[in-house]
């Protein structure tokens, strides 16, 4: 594919503390040299990100299982359209492989299917299955992703009528071990306290929603660094779903409005302690894609410095994920705004270039 030179110039934001005043993109990948030949060259000015990551998103995923692949490839439009240029699928019963293989489409990188147990999780998301298979269905989901797995670790256990653990800490171990031993991390959904604990000991990698962490279990997190990804925008979520279990789970109502009313405080506390938090936004099952600035809004309301929290959907985010931003011979994926960022990260929903792979793609 023949692309235009690039010209870059403004405030380009390379890392927290790094900021150039121009850049090239050269066949699609990013100098910071001007070009030697006097190829057609397209200009484009303002505040530069590298793209933002979404690394809690479900591409052909929609609230009743798996999509067709029209609608996976309209959802991944709507992301990039958002600025996401990264993402993090956690979680699908469709095989979106074929997105990776799209130039305009934003990198995806894999979790392949939800492991959840038998009849505790949202009907046709994950294998359901017992903990005598869960090691097997580790190495199985470990082999089929892009480095990670992704487990229910608890949901509402209707003989107590509130949030309880799925899967018994011992078998927890050996099953994080195993998807370690295949090179995979391992990312669990957990909303209540007990989980966090058990999941902890177990060697963990990273925590989706987190809703449940106490002072005990964030002073653990913080010491072993193991991530969470708060997904605030669906968190927001927790009072209509207690409403709806109110009148045959009281006590899981009580327990959903409880961990939404401190939601705000307890990622607050989790960052003060340094526990490393990232951007996620739960999209593709029940909430909308190209959330992603929204989220990253929530996080400041959370606590966090608005430097901190484009962090968590840039640079440090991709640091996690081991994927290059703004950088020497990278493939040059970024977004550009009007205004700074930094100043107002409300400036995220509003992005002035898209530029992905090289190619200015809105």
């Amino acid at each position: 594919m023949n692309r235009p030179v690039l010209h870059v110039v403004g405030q380009i934001l390379v890392g927290p503390d790094e900021i150039r005043d121009e850049l090239w993109v050269i066949d699609g990948r990013i100098s910071f040299t001007a070009p030697v030949s006097q190829a057609e060259v397209e200009t484009v000015s303002g505040w530069v990100l590298p793209g933002l990551v979404d690394a809690h998103c479900h591409i052909g995923l929609d609230a009743h299982g798996a999509t067709d692949d029209e609608t996976a490839v309209q959802q991944a439009l709507t992301d990039r359209q958002a600025g996401t240029l990264l993402i993090r699928d956690a979680g699908s019963p469709a095989d979106n492989r074929f997105i990776q293989e799209r130039e305009d489409l934003p990198k995806l990188i894999r979790a392949g299917r939800h492991i959840a147990r038998t009849r505790r999780y949202i009907p046709n998301f994950a294998h359901e299955i017992e903990p005598e298979d869960l090691v097997t269905y580790v190495r199985q989901e470990a082999r089929r992703g892009d480095g990670w797995v992704k487990l229910v670790g608890d949901w509402i256990d209707r003989e107590s009528g509130d949030l309880g653990v799925c899967w018994p800490a011992e078998v927890l171990g050996r099953a994080v071990q195993a998807a370690h031993e295949e090179g995979a991390r391992v990312t669990a959904h957990c909303f209540a306290e007990q989980s966090l604990v058990d999941f902890a000991a177990a060697g963990v990698d990273c925590i989706e929603h987190a809703t449940g962490l106490v002072p005990e279990t964030i002073d653990t997190f913080a010491a072993k660094r193991i991530a969470i990804v708060p997904t605030l925008v669906n968190i927001a979520t927790f009072p209509d779903i207690a409403a709806a279990g109110e009148r045959k789970y009281p006590g899981y109502a009580a327990h959903m409005r409880d961990l939404h009313a401190r939601r705000y405080d307890t990622i607050g506390a989790a960052h003060e302690a340094g526990v490393p938090i990232f951007v996620g936004t739960d999209a593709g099952g029940s909430l909308p894609h190209g959330l992603v600035a929204k989220e990253v809004a929530e996080l400041v309301t959370a606590g966090m410095s608005p430097r901190a929290a484009l962090g968590a959907a840039t640079w440090d985010a991709r640091a996690w994920l081991r994927y290059p931003g703004i950088s020497e011979g990278e493939e040059a994926d970024f977004v550009v705004y009007a205004h700074d960022p930094r100043e107002d990260v409300g400036v995220l929903a509003d992005p002035r270039h898209i530029v992905l792979r090289g190619l200015v793609v809105n």
